[in-house]
């Protein structure tokens, strides 16, 4: 019989049944049944006393963690066997711990008790999100900039650092008008943006460091630190004069060439023998050279005749050709001048894509001043009377028919005029031209446009769709980060 309430029960070492026993020891004294969590808002992390701060999704093992952490002194007399969350509404701020534990009572009885531990979560801003909000949060900041009117290198500099999410640990981006400024909260992580910089783009950087504080007790110093990359300022379908010298060390080629593309290194082609040739950021700051034209100058021909110029012998020391391009000799007409019989004579290596009576852009040298140091120097025979740059396609259709979209990365800004729209609509149309371009940017698709066959040999060139991403959009919620929604 129980020694309390007299009720037959199985013998025990303490001769009571399980209610007296219960009644008479509480094996959960001491447990604390109520805490507290602190929550930023900002971030969406918990604080992990001292000083950390951790992402938890809710109801996850990383919140039972360190809920658990919190009582973990008070549980060490007892023994525990099981833990869960029993489910709150999301925004109550409210976390509630089902607890079970067992303990050796009277006589060597182990008794086993369920609790619930009630949790507020209290919002508290983190140190991170203090600084970002206290303006004056950054410790190091990366300016780029180029010295061109055109900002083809930016935005094909945007999408390389999209694509390898080197903007996660920005604190912010700024535009200014000839450049991007990157702040960040350490040297390291700027110091990682500079060697990524000189990597995909040719550039060229220096630093400096200013102090800001000294505790003269600890030595302790505090500096920000400035990081400059400057840009060759040369751009895609820019017309460039070499000097005599680098024109020689690069086979012999002409000083009049056409880039045709800027990635780690400047691709140039020459227009009249097709020889190729790749200038790194340290060739052209010991050899600098400039671009002879803006794209605004740029006119518009009209393709009067074309020949095709097959097993045209290479000079003396030349250097390799390109083999997507085809050597051609043009005779070529100024659309304003259509009412004239003037017509120009040129070489160019557009000849796989151009035929009689097609549009094509170029620059006019015949009729032009040039003011460039090695350009004046040249033998007036030597300088092509016109260099074609690209075939001209109707912008307009272009634009309908894109079913395609980048990516931008969110930037202070004070917004785009028309020439950085007209500018962005030329980076486009490069993207659909140039495929060795395209294999580094992440092409989207645009769900908005629909989908035309590819079969339109005459029109511009279109990107397929096997080379496009579909977009993901994950959503957060505002107390648990990604996955949030998924309660049990």
């Amino acid at each position: 019989l129980c020694c309390q309430c007299g009720v037959p029960i199985p013998p025990n070492p303490a001769n009571m049944c399980v209610g007296c026993l219960r009644a008479q020891v509480d094996i959960t004294e001491g447990i604390p049944k109520q805490g507290t969590l602190h929550f930023c808002k900002q971030c969406e992390r918990y604080l992990q006393p001292p000083g950390t701060w951790i992402q938890c999704t809710l109801e996850s093992r990383e919140l039972l963690a360190l809920c658990l952490k919190k009582i973990k002194a008070s549980l060490s007399k007892v023994r525990l066997i099981d833990a869960g969350f029993i489910w709150t509404e999301p925004h109550s701020k409210r976390l509630k711990l089902k607890l079970t534990v067992q303990k050796e009572v009277i006589n060597g009885a182990v008794l086993q008790q369920v609790f619930v531990v009630e949790y507020i979560v209290q919002s508290q801003m983190c140190e991170d999100c203090h600084r970002i909000e206290a303006k004056d949060f950054w410790k190091a900041v990366v300016q780029v900039r180029q010295k061109t009117l055109h900002k083809k290198t930016f935005y094909y500099l945007e999408q390389l650092i999209l694509k390898h999410r080197l903007h996660q640990n920005t604190l912010r981006i700024k535009e200014i008008h000839d450049g991007l400024d990157f702040y960040y909260s350490s040297k390291q992580q700027a110091q990682k943006m500079v060697d990524f910089l000189q990597c995909t783009v040719p550039s060229r950087s220096k630093s400096s460091q200013r102090l800001i504080s000294h505790d003269i007790h600890s030595n302790v110093y505090n500096y920000k630190s400035t990081f400059s990359v400057e840009i060759v300022p040369i751009c895609k379908d820019n017309v460039v004069c070499l000097s005599p010298k680098l024109a020689q060390s690069l086979g012999n080629m002409s000083q009049i060439c056409v880039c045709v593309r800027v990635t780690s290194t400047i691709h140039l082609i020459d227009p009249s023998t097709l020889q190729i040739a790749e200038i790194d950021g340290n060739t052209y700051w010991r050899h600098p050279f400039n671009s002879l034209f803006q794209p605004k100058q740029l006119e518009e021909f009209i393709i009067m005749d074309i020949n095709r110029v097959q097993g045209k012998k290479k000079g003396a020391g030349a250097g390799a050709r390109s083999n997507r391009h085809t050597l051609a000799e043009a005779w070529v007409q100024k659309t304003s001048e259509l009412n004239t019989d003037h017509q120009y004579f040129c070489c160019t290596h557009l000849g796989h894509i151009l035929n009689p009576g097609d549009l094509v852009l170029g620059f006019d040298l015949a009729n032009c001043n040039l003011n460039d140091e090695f350009a004046n120097k040249m033998n007036p025979h030597n300088i092509p009377d016109v260099v074609l740059i690209k075939k001209s396609y109707d912008r307009t259709k272009r634009q309908r028919r894109r079913n395609w979209k980048l990516k931008e990365l969110e930037r202070d800004r004070e917004g785009m005029d028309t020439d950085d729209e007209r500018q962005y609509q030329d980076f486009l149309e490069d993207l659909e031209e140039d495929e060795a371009i395209r294999k580094n940017v992440n092409i989207y698709r645009n769900a908005d446009v629909p989908v035309e066959s590819d079969t339109d040999d005459d029109g511009p060139p279109r990107i397929s769709l096997a080379e496009m991403l579909e977009d993901l959009h994950i959503s957060q919620d505002a107390t648990g980060g990604e996955g949030a929604n998924m309660m049990t």
